[in-house]
């Protein structure tokens, strides 16, 4: 009818229903839009019993933390209250609590208008959505330096639901924009002190990234640490370190393992966590270019990301000059990846301690290579 209209544009209004036809799809508002294994009688997911907290869960209780004691703070999101933790400071502070529907340019512009009347605020977006409010946030944010907390859920794979939720590109864009600090949380404590250093910058716009599921199973602090901006930390750092892993996000525990697997045979490696994709610190890894053979970047995200801000810190201080050192950078592959669970699709990507185990026996010079470098030194 449309079609054959003669006159002028014409609008149709369809009334959807969520799940038709599927009463427990139906009955779940905020549920079934990506699932695992499930009954098909009753609806019920196959679900593991949790070993650890979820990273939105931890995130959540952090921010409600952070609202007590500041009256200032403020929560925003986009129809994704409980996909981020927000429900849960909402019934804390209800009146601090703002979801302005499917509309991530408006939550970005809103949160920026706050931070000029002297709010916290803190926008909780998956990662892959705040792309529908890049450009706001480069606008209305960034160019203004204005303190608006990016909370960013869902970073990295996510298994169930698949590639339109996958948070592999905010590192590539959030890295790019001047005034933009950038940290990822490496296990579910150092989202608990990530909460508290944003809470605590005001010097411009901060993101933090964490991504989908249960952590790792670390106790958490009572309270965060407000961490130093642009600081790493080393987690371990053997006398006889021949390979340095730095990894950004968490990725961390795959590398620990890929260290111990190195070192049972006979390779020592440094594992450092390097907390700020930006700004980067600096002194840790030009101290690591430094001293190993070989320095590798893991991180949950695409080409373009930290590898690629590694790589032109230690090009722009000529620390790639002679030679001394083989940088690879691990990302995720240059591809939409199809659904599965995480553990496997990061074993796809090659970010599992095994593809680190071969991603650094391939980098590894030769002992001739060695031997040739080391004479070349003394002559």
């Amino acid at each position: 009818n449309v079609r054959d209209a003669p006159d002028g544009p014409v609008l149709i209004h369809v009334v959807t229903q969520k799940g038709k036809g599927y009463a427990p799809a139906e009955a779940a508002a905020d549920r079934g839009h990506a699932v695992v294994k499930f009954d098909v009688i009753s609806g019920v997911q196959a679900k593991a019993k949790p070993n650890a907290p979820a990273y939105t869960r931890v995130f959540g209780e952090s921010l409600i933390k952070a609202g007590d004691a500041d009256d200032k703070v403020v929560a925003i999101t986009a129809a994704m209250p409980s996909g981020t933790g927000v429900d849960l400071f909402s019934k804390a502070h209800p009146d601090r609590t703002f979801d302005v529907g499917i509309a991530e340019q408006h939550a970005v512009t809103f949160a920026a208008g706050m931070a000029t009347e002297g709010y916290k605020p803190f926008v909780a977006i998956y990662s892959t959505f705040l792309q529908r409010g890049y450009d706001q946030l480069v606008h209305d944010v960034a160019l203004q330096n204005l303190p608006v907390r990016f909370c960013l859920d869902r970073a990295g794979l996510v298994g169930a639901d698949g590639a339109t939720h996958a948070g592999a590109f905010d590192l590539a864009y959030l890295c790019c924009l001047p005034n933009m600090t950038v940290m990822a949380a490496s296990d579910e404590a150092e989202l608990v002190h990530m909460v508290a250093t944003a809470h605590a910058h005001d010097a411009g716009p901060i993101a933090l990234r964490y991504p989908r599921g249960e952590g790792v199973g670390v106790d958490l602090p009572e309270r965060g640490e407000v961490l130093a901006i642009g600081r790493g930390r080393v987690v371990r750092r053997p006398a006889n370190a021949r390979v340095a892993l730095v990894s950004l996000g968490t990725r961390l525990a795959e590398a620990l393992k890929a260290a111990d697997r190195l070192e049972a045979s006979g390779i020592g490696v440094t594992v450092a966590d390097a907390r700020f994709a930006k700004p980067l610190d600096e002194a840790l890894l030009l101290d690591l270019a430094g001293s190993h053979e070989v320095l590798v970047t893991l991180e949950e995200g695409s080409v373009g990301g930290f590898g690629a801000m590694v790589l032109h810190l230690l090009a722009e201080r000529g620390a790639l000059d002679g030679g001394k050192v083989r940088v690879r950078t691990l990302t995720l592959p240059d591809s939409y990846q199809e659904h599965d669970t995480p553990e496997r699709m990061y074993a796809e990507a090659g970010l599992d301690a095994a593809s680190i185990v071969k991603a650094v026996e391939a980098a590894l010079p030769s002992r001739e290579a060695r031997e040739e470098r080391s004479r070349l030194r003394l002559a």
